[in-house]
């Protein structure tokens, strides 16, 4: 018998809406990105956006993703990146940071559980998980042991051994401490992010972990770089799809 796809998640990340950094192309690659992710069949179930919507965190940004979105015909969940503004955020899409605190709930999709994780400090390119946030996370997981689940974040919490981006990732202390909480709920199959602007799989307190490429601009791979290199290769975004009870991640790259 053929296993087919029970659930499809799509996962957009780092548009950065409104940049001119690397051209003015922000809208016009998330835009392809939506047309590519619409004509997947079947359609998605949802969409996951991991952080850097907007370039200025202006409303102006947030109102134009919305609208980018609208032609996709499933329930779209975001979160923050370092680009973001926490309060911007539950004000255009309704979820909780309304006082600035960390951005951070889950929603039963159905097939799959999707815990979505703050990593941002305002005002800082780096990430960080202090005690509060982790322990969220430890009793937001422990609330379903038996649900395959799926955490998303915009810092990865992979060690890259790239200087440049690792200087703005996750402290090793908090990696640590992530790790234990991990350890611990094993219904945990994946963890995805963004921010590093390329398809990066690696694995973490024994689990697979992915980044999404930027639907605006990619980052050249150079383990000597000291400063951030982008280079001129497509867009892309990541589908995950549930397979008899396993979870399978495919990169779709955007022309």
């Amino acid at each position: 018998m053929i296993s087919r796809p029970s659930f499809l998640l799509a996962q957009l990340s780092d548009p950065h809406l409104g940049a001119t950094w690397a051209g003015d192309g922000s809208v016009d690659g998330l835009a392809a990105a939506i047309g590519s992710v619409r004509a997947i069949r079947p359609q998605p179930d949802a969409v996951l956006l991991t952080g850097d919507l907007a370039d200025h965190a202006g409303a102006e940004e947030y109102e134009q993703l919305r609208d980018l979105l609208a032609p996709l015909d499933a329930p779209f969940y975001v979160l923050p990146g370092n680009h973001d503004d926490r309060r911007a955020l539950h004000r255009h899409f309704g979820i909780p940071g309304g006082d600035g605190e960390p951005v951070q709930y889950s929603v039963d999709l159905g097939g799959l559980r999707l815990v979505v994780l703050d990593t941002t400090i305002p005002g800082e390119d780096g990430g960080a998980l202090d005690e509060e946030r982790l322990s969220w996370l430890d009793s937001e997981l422990a609330r379903a042991r038996e649900q395959l689940t799926l955490v998303a974040m915009h810092h990865t919490p992979l060690v890259l051994g790239i200087p440049a981006w690792d200087e703005i990732g996750l402290p090793a202390s908090d990696r640590q401490a992530l790790g234990e909480v991990i350890e611990r709920h094993r219904q945990v199959r994946r963890l995805v992010g963004g921010h590093v602007h390329r398809t990066i799989t690696g694995e973490f307190a024994g689990r697979d972990v992915m980044t999404c490429p930027s639907t605006y601009v990619q980052a050249r791979l150079d383990f000597t770089a000291r400063e951030i290199e982008l280079t001129e290769e497509p867009g892309g975004f990541v589908l995950h799809s549930v397979v008899a009870g396993e979870l399978i991640s495919h990169v779709q790259t955007v022309q």
